[in-house]
């Protein structure tokens, strides 16, 4: 029997964490919601915000978590794939500046 790395099911598993190392776990909880309380940024801002950086860093339990907490929020499909774009372009664009690196790099070997 195969066995996926992600399960769907650790999401609501995440409060355990606790467990093994209760005082950081506490801080990371308190913390997390201090971060997404109304502030300068609507909730829902947030929300869109924390949707993109889950594509960014590729965390499918975010990625879950965030499009339904971006729905609940009032942010609609085309927003939602939006901020996608924004954190897709983003991460394209970092790829490409270290080519930047790559061709000093090269220039120096050649010239």
């Amino acid at each position: 029997m195969a066995k996926d790395y992600f399960n769907p099911e650790d999401l609501k598993k995440l409060g355990n964490i606790t467990e093994f190392q209760k005082p950081m776990g506490d801080k990371f909880f308190e913390y997390y919601a201090e971060v997404f309380k109304e502030g300068a940024l609507t909730v829902r801002e947030k929300s869109l915000i924390a949707l993109a950086v889950a594509h960014a860093v590729q965390c499918p339990y975010c990625i879950d978590a965030y499009s339904s907490d971006c729905l609940q929020k009032g942010a609609d499909e085309e927003q939602m794939m939006e901020a996608v774009h924004v954190a897709s372009a983003i991460k394209a664009g970092s790829t490409l500046v270290y080519g930047v690196q790559m061709m000093n790099h090269v220039k120096d070997k050649i010239m």
